[in-house]
């Protein structure tokens, strides 16, 4: 059975070999190591294969006695011996192809979650923040994360950001698009009025509505509030999407909404470019294929439902 496990090694010669030494006397064969090290001690992560029948209580009392601290662990696949930098390079891959998926990749990359759990297991969790732009990612864990890990799920972040920053000028397409109005005027230059009508804001053009945010009237929370945002085909990547959230924000401060929630798919790669370009903060929810967006809304200048611009 496979085993990967981290714990804390004193920082002095021979603590390695003792470790060695133990496992081999154990019939316990070491097949990967990472080492993070620190100011008075090192933590290791070993791949460890353990005789049949073994469960976490013998690993960790294996690992104890050879001197090991804060031994946490879980089975594993070989999945677990794959090479460190191709793991690191494939996932930033990936995240540069889809940036929505940042915080289920990093999640899998630290072998963390990227969803809070509401037990007990959440006080002894282990957490690291990331910024994306002004938007906020937690993944968490029981194994504490290391220094060099934090710096590198900082550099993922800011690989990130780099690619949001490098895109085209911000006009994204919006949340979802709207369906064509027949009257609309596709392809021309005109700049949309942006009206508030209720719990809506309307960017129109010529009396046709070709982009709409709208605040939905229930939250799971009472101070909480969905949002729901399109803009049509034709007019979009004009920066519309992007002018309607902070539209609707402001809408939503006004009316004593604390937050506002974006939903949709997980592979919608719009999201993240509109609530930077809007000069908005977050935090970013990944899970089952849905990507959530929580964004505040205390330090906004409010403007009315009643009016025009």
């Amino acid at each position: 059975m496979l085993w990967r496990v981290r714990t804390t090694l004193p920082d002095r010669p021979g603590a390695l070999a003792v470790l060695a030494a133990e496992c081999g006397e154990a019939g316990v064969n070491i097949l990967g190591l990472q080492i993070f090290p620190g100011v008075e001690s090192v933590t290791d992560e070993l791949v460890l294969r353990t005789p049949d029948g073994w469960g976490l209580g013998h690993v960790a009392e294996l690992i104890e006695r050879s001197g090991g601290e804060s031994v946490s662990g879980a089975p594993c696949t070989e999945h677990a011996l794959m090479d460190q930098p191709v793991r690191y390079v494939q996932a930033a891959r990936t995240i540069l192809d889809q940036p929505a998926r940042f915080p289920e990749i990093v999640a899998q990359l630290f072998d963390a979650e990227a969803d809070p759990v509401d037990s007990a297991l959440a006080l002894v969790q282990d957490v690291m923040e990331m910024t994306v732009g002004d938007i906020q990612v937690q993944v968490r864990r029981t194994a504490a994360f290391t220094a060099t890990e934090h710096a590198r799920g900082a550099a993922m972040a800011e690989l990130v950001s780099d690619v949001l920053a490098r895109a085209a000028k911000p006009s994204p397409r919006g949340v979802e698009a709207l369906a064509p109005a027949p009257s609309r005027r596709v392809g021309t230059g005109a700049t949309p009025d942006y009206l508030v009508e209720g719990q809506s804001v309307l960017a129109k053009v010529d009396g046709t509505v070709v982009g709409l945010a709208t605040i939905r009237a229930e939250g799971p929370e009472a101070d909480v509030r969905e949002v729901t945002l399109r803009v049509d085909p034709a007019w979009q990547r004009r920066g519309i999407g992007t002018r309607l959230l902070n539209d609707v924000a402001r809408l939503g401060a006004g009316q004593g909404i604390h937050e506002i929630l974006l939903v949709t798919r997980a592979d919608n790669q719009a999201v993240l470019p509109m609530v930077l370009a809007a000069g908005l903060r977050g935090r970013i929810r990944l899970a089952a294929e849905v990507l959530t967006v929580r964004v505040p809304l205390r330090d906004l200048r409010p403007i009315e439902a009643s009016s025009t611009r």
